[in-house]
């Protein structure tokens, strides 16, 4: 029986292994691919100095099969947008989980902080996003939480870097392209966010033509981790709606 493809993209500094949870809700259904971004997760090749967004949404697009149902976590949303602005022969759907978008001045300086105190202390960024992503009295488990930090710690730190500067710096790039994609699209992402916020979902989805989004009550960045079966609801209710498979 023929299923509905979807691609699963990941954010910077993290692998596919930030899906587990998720999976538990979209198996057997769906056909499911998760997708690394270069220079993360079992990855040979760093990413290196320079790289781009358009070159990140190419490697990934050699791995997609048309009509893939695309979703894309907070970088992995961008490459998504990208993709859907691009090569929309490949995505049936394009969902962005925990993006941003069209970063406000004040905004800007915040990332562009973030980036600077990754290329003085690494150790201490990881650290950093661990506690905004799981502050104390989270429901995530102590395992999860363990796990997230071992892969952030295990990235090369310049490979992380070229990647973080896209994450900083791209949605300034994309934004003009965002009102010609023509995909159908939709936009999540938690109510706590401080970095991907609600606000930057309504952007996201006054900026697409058609684009629908929702927000997922007291969720911070990690949904896919904390909150996966809300997630899923929320995808699989979406991509029913474009299905392929009839």
């Amino acid at each position: 029986m023929s299923r509905d493809r979807i691609a699963l993209i990941h954010g910077v500094g993290l692998d596919g292994s930030m899906w587990r949870p998720l999976l538990d809700f979209l198996e057997p259904e769906y056909d499911v691919q998760i997708l690394e971004l270069l220079g993360h997760g079992r990855r040979e090749q760093a990413a290196p100095e320079g790289v781009t967004l358009a070159e990140l949404a190419a490697d990934i697009a050699e791995k997609l099969e048309p009509d893939t149902h695309l979703v894309g976590f907070s970088l992995g949303a961008l490459v998504a947008q990208h993709l859907a602005r691009f090569r929309p022969d490949l995505v049936a759907s394009l969902v962005s989980v925990g993006s941003v978008c069209a970063r406000t001045a004040d905004e800007h300086a915040a990332v562009m902080l973030r980036l600077a105190a990754a290329e003085s202390d690494f150790p201490a960024t990881v650290e950093a996003s661990i506690r905004r992503w799981y502050p104390e009295g989270t429901s995530v488990p102590r395992e999860l939480i363990e796990s997230t930090r071992e892969v952030l710690l295990k990235n090369d730190p310049q490979s992380f870097l070229a990647c973080y500067r896209i994450f900083a710096t791209a949605d300034a790039e994309i934004a003009p392209e965002l009102p010609l994609i023509t995909v159908p699209s939709h936009a999540v992402t938690g109510e706590l966010d401080p970095g991907s916020t609600p606000e930057m979902s309504v952007r996201l989805a006054a900026a697409i033509p058609g684009c629908t989004y929702s927000i997922i009550s007291g969720a911070r960045h990690m949904m896919p981790v904390e909150r996966p079966q809300e997630l899923a609801n929320t995808l699989t209710a979406f991509i029913k709606e474009h299905s392929n498979v009839r």
